[in-house]
């Protein structure tokens, strides 16, 4: 069974094909960047650049995967969480397609596709089993019984781990989007040139904080004369990341061993760190835990892992209905 997947919640839009819900036939991805001027995504720019791109991006996902809409089952397409404006774009493309061609339409949690992103490349994966959601908008420990069952664990409280990571990276000016060129950076540098505080909360069980991380980083730097920072920008990206590091392994593991999950897996964006895949390895390696994450290219926002969650959202519930509108801040159900 073949699904077309669209994805247009943010600054990047993608059209993918995927069989079965496993199986990547094609999967476009075009990233937006009229926004690195301003420092970040700005909504309005956004909505045009995806109503631009949309038709073209959608031919060629169809070419790539060498068939026509015709030899499509299912459409599916992100409705929320993201930018209003952003997603109604994709969401309303979709269902014209659906309609007009009479296939069944599926309506796709953003962060539900975060979640199947996985099962694209790890068809061993448990049913139950545990994974923390981590991107610029999201910071999530759910605990997965099966596919479209889920329990939240924790989550952040202020700042999601991707929005740190970004807010720091302009602090030392790296650019935007800046959690990427952070990692690069911070293997250069020394993860022991400052301790800054981690914001464990023992006592309240695995939600996280990183706005107090992030004003840290940002007094640390304030303190700094431009020779020294210069100097030390390394230094400082590498224990900024330790310490995010540290605070998403000690919640997680500690989740994995209390609730006896022995898969665990990474999504989102920052699902690609370096330090992080490393640090998570290791202690869930010593734990007996096993750690599973997509390829880069699938933890960014991309169409594959809608159409993927799409699928099986259709094989759980049957079709959404066509009146079905973009949920800025749709939650995990």
């Amino acid at each position: 069974m073949l699904t077309l997947g669209i994805e247009t919640s943010c600054d990047e839009t993608s059209v993918a094909v995927v069989a079965d819900g496993k199986w990547i036939l094609s999967n476009i991805i075009l990233s937006q960047v009229e926004h690195k001027k301003f420092g970040g995504v700005v909504p309005e720019i956004a909505s045009r650049a995806h109503l631009k791109t949309i038709v073209p991006i959608y031919r060629q996902a169809l070419q790539e995967a060498s068939i026509t809409l015709d030899d499509i089952d299912i459409v599916a397409a992100t409705m929320g969480p993201g930018l209003v404006g952003a997603l109604l774009v994709g969401l309303t493309f979709a269902k014209g397609l659906a309609f007009a061609s009479e296939k069944p339409f599926v309506a796709v949690n953003h962060i539900e596709g975060h979640l199947a992103a996985n099962l694209l490349k790890h068809h061993d994966l448990a049913a139950r089993h545990l994974t923390l959601i981590i991107s610029g908008g999201h910071t999530m420990l759910v605990e997965v019984k099966t596919f479209g069952e889920y329990e939240l664990l924790g989550q952040t409280k202020d700042d999601a781990a991707g929005e740190a990571f970004d807010k720091v990276a302009k602090l030392l000016d790296l650019g935007y989007p800046g959690g990427a060129q952070l990692d690069k950076l911070a293997q250069q540098g020394n993860p022991d040139y400052v301790r800054f505080p981690r914001a464990i909360m023992k006592d309240q069980g695995y939600q996280f904080s990183f706005s107090g991380l992030k004003t840290a980083v940002a007094l640390h730097i304030k303190k700094l004369t431009p020779e020294q920072l210069d100097r030390h920008r390394a230094d400082i990206a590498a224990s900024f990341q330790e310490a995010v590091a540290e605070v998403l392994v000690t919640k997680t593991l500690k989740a994995a061993q209390e609730r006896n999950i022995s898969d665990v897996t990474l999504s989102g964006g920052v699902a690609a760190n370096s330090r992080i895949r490393q640090l998570l390895q290791e202690r869930l390696k010593q734990a007996g835990k096993r750690l599973l994450y997509p390829p880069n290219e699938l933890c960014t926002d991309n169409a594959a892992m809608i159409a993927a969650a799409g699928y099986y959202r259709f094989e759980k519930e049957g079709a959404s209905e066509f009146i079905v509108n973009a949920v800025p801040y749709l939650r995990l159900e």
